[in-house]
């Protein structure tokens, strides 16, 4: 009964401590095995995939004699996809996915458990940050200031300036150390 009580505290804690993130982070990792065993015993039809020819312009392309398998897994809108196998053909790289809809249901779950903490509804197209819009919070912008009448006109630096130190220390040996044992 202690072992019990026991093993319930320590899944309150860490549910307590990761929250229900973790819990969606253990989902998606478990989806991500199931779907590559699944991929790898090649247990799909081919209907379920689609195939993506992608130009590529390589100088030495050579091409391969069999699809090779991968894993990865990428979203485009709104679906989620996970590459099965790929071949390399002349110039084009052929690219066989098959739909994850698992994955999909795991974020549109995760988007639902986030929207509790804010008062803003979910707008898919609206919330979704960029990274432009990433670098735009953490990086100072460009500017240049232009006159426009003929006259005196100052540039502003964009850098501050760098500065080189240089070491104050000079060695204070004056002689050389003297010998510990004799030839």
């Amino acid at each position: 009964m202690k072992r019990l009580f026991s093993i319930l505290f320590i899944v309150l804690i860490l549910l307590n401590v990761m929250g229900y993130y973790g819990l969606f982070i253990g989902l998606e990792y478990r989806n991500t095995q199931e779907m590559i065993q699944k991929l790898d015993s090649e247990n799909y039809t081919d209907s379920e995939t689609i195939t993506l020819k992608i130009p590529v312009a390589i100088p030495y392309s050579f091409d391969s004699p069999a699809f090779e398998r991968v894993n990865g897994q990428f979203q485009y809108k709104g679906e989620f996809y996970r590459l099965v196998k790929q071949r390399l053909l002349s110039d084009t790289l052929l690219i066989v996915c098959v739909k994850d809809q698992q994955s999909k249901h795991i974020q549109q779950a995760l988007t639902s458990y986030v929207t509790t903490f804010t008062d803003k509804p979910v707008d898919n197209h609206t919330n979704t940050k960029s990274f432009s819009d990433f670098g735009k919070d953490y990086f100072s912008p460009v500017f240049s200031i232009d006159h426009l009448a003929f006259g005196w006109g100052r540039d502003i630096p964009q850098e501050s300036p760098v500065r080189i130190f240089n070491s104050s220390f000079y060695p204070s040996i004056i002689h050389p150390p003297e010998r510990l044992f004799s030839i």
